[in-house]
């Protein structure tokens, strides 16, 4: 494997200093996830990385980012010892990008983040060295340690960049230091934190702070708020993505089957043509963004049209599985969107569901509930009922108390049952869901209707369709 960091260049970024020389080829925070020559960074979070240490250099780690030796590792371990193990990383993470040449594009939205930037690590990569988070590495220390993780040799970079309050993206949009900045959409989410949705589009707007002054901006010519982030991104260079006229990237349709979605757009005056391997509106939306990019950083947007066709939902964002019951032997189909949930993104799950077709059984839908929505968050859920969508589907399942109002807002026909928690839904959804059935799952990672796509799974067989 390549060399990541030498104890050298490590010490030089961080101002640390090493018990030793040694070489890394990756960067962990997590024992659980740590790999064969890591550099293992004992941040603080719910637990003291440092109690890990000795766990880490036992299980392969070639050193450790510290602040101290801890009392159970031995005097001569590879260290490199920092006054502040996060700013150490942080400052990792500016110097792998100082030292790369690759063209950085930041992604950011009230929804469809993690998609877009799989989206993009897929249309990329037929073109160059793409690096991406693994997962959603999107807050203040999984942009750093996702910048601290590039290879120098790195052509594209794709970083997902998150918030939950005011003033979170601006700091990580100018430790990523970025040539393109996509902006998926701004929806009423986190607005426990915020007065209005125009604040939000001011947040994320953030993302233009990092921004050089050859940089693009990509955004979504069909929401209310463009106003707010065509003021906060004067002076850059803007690229439209969306349904209106104006827009450079315009969606004609997108027509979806089970398992794709056919997308018919203009891009800038001329006719395009391309499948995109998991349906859904939304994410047709979200592939002109990522074409947008692409052009942004001189790739070829022809190629990465191909490449979209191979493209995937991420976990639990949209995939979609067969399970085959081990009582019955019959056969039900499970869309996974349980990783979280908003106003927005529930209301394109529904809509999924919608235009799925269940072979001779129904639409079900089990849902959980949309956290941090603030003093609304009762109408927010409530308002569900009314979504067209709703129509197509034949029973939808709640759980948790906010959900509860949905369930009192739907029609009797298409009621079904109310649970006090994910956990109790779970434990039914042998007598809630019937061979030939779609079932999709979605709320927010707080409600944890993960346990839900764990039981339904666990009724038998499962392959990923």
């Amino acid at each position: 494997m390549k060399i990541l960091w030498t104890s050298q260049d490590a010490a030089a970024a961080t101002g640390g200093r090493t018990t030793c020389d040694w070489v890394v080829n990756g960067v962990s925070i997590d024992t659980r996830e740590l790999e064969q020559g890591d550099l293992f960074v004992a941040l603080k979070d719910v637990r003291d990385g440092h109690d890990f240490v000795a766990q880490a250099l036992q299980a392969g780690a070639a050193a450790a980012l510290v602040t101290h030796r801890p009392e159970n590792v031995a005097e001569d371990a590879p260290l490199l010892i920092v006054p502040d193990v996060l700013k150490a990383l942080e400052a990792l993470g500016q110097a792998a990008r100082a030292r790369t040449a690759a063209k950085v594009i930041g992604v950011t939205g009230s929804v469809g983040k993690t998609g877009t930037k799989e989206m993009l690590r897929s249309a990329l990569a037929p073109q160059g060295q793409v690096h991406a988070a693994v997962r959603s590495f999107n807050n203040h220390w999984g942009v750093p340690l996702t910048l601290a993780r590039m290879p120098q040799d790195t052509d594209f970079a794709v970083i997902e960049i998150g918030m939950n309050h005011p003033g979170e993206i601006g700091p990580l949009s100018r430790m990523a230091q970025l040539d393109v900045a996509i902006i998926t959409t701004v929806a009423a989410v986190h607005m426990a934190a915020f007065d209005s949705v125009d604040q939000i589009a001011q947040a994320k707007a953030e993302i233009f702070e990092g921004l050089g002054p050859q940089g693009v901006a990509v955004l979504n010519a069909d929401i209310p708020t463009l106003p707010i982030l065509l003021d906060a991104a004067k002076g850059l260079r803007t690229r439209l993505f969306g349904e209106a006229g104006q827009a450079d990237l315009r969606l004609i349709a997108a027509r979806t089957c089970e398992t794709v979605t056919t997308v018919e757009a203009v891009l800038d005056g001329q006719e395009i043509l391309f499948k995109l391997g998991a349906p859904g509106h939304h994410l047709a939306m979200n592939a002109l963004a990522v074409l947008g990019a692409v052009q942004a950083v001189g790739a070829d947007p022809a190629r990465s049209m191909l490449a979209l066709a191979q493209w995937h939902a991420p976990s639990g964002r949209g995939q979609r599985f067969t399970v085959t019951r081990g009582d019955t032997g019959g056969v039900l189909e499970l869309i996974d969107e349980s990783y979280n949930a908003n106003p927005t993104s529930m209301a394109a799950a529904l809509s999924v569901l919608a235009d799925s077709k269940p072979e001779g059984g129904r639409r079900v839908a089990m849902l959980g509930d949309m956290l941090e929505l603030g003093p609304q968050e009762e109408e927010f859920h409530s308002r569900l009922a009314d979504h067209p969508a709703v129509e197509s589907i034949d029973t939808i399942h709640t759980s948790g108390p906010l959900m509860a109002a949905l369930h009192d807002a739907l029609p009797d026909q298409k009621r079904g049952q109310h649970f006090a928690s994910a956990d109790q839904m779970a434990a039914r959804v042998n007598r809630l869901l019937d061979s030939g059935d779609v079932a999709m799952v979605k709320g927010s990672l707080g409600s944890k209707v993960g346990q839900v796509v764990t039981a339904i799974k666990a009724l038998g067989q499962t392959a990923e369709k």
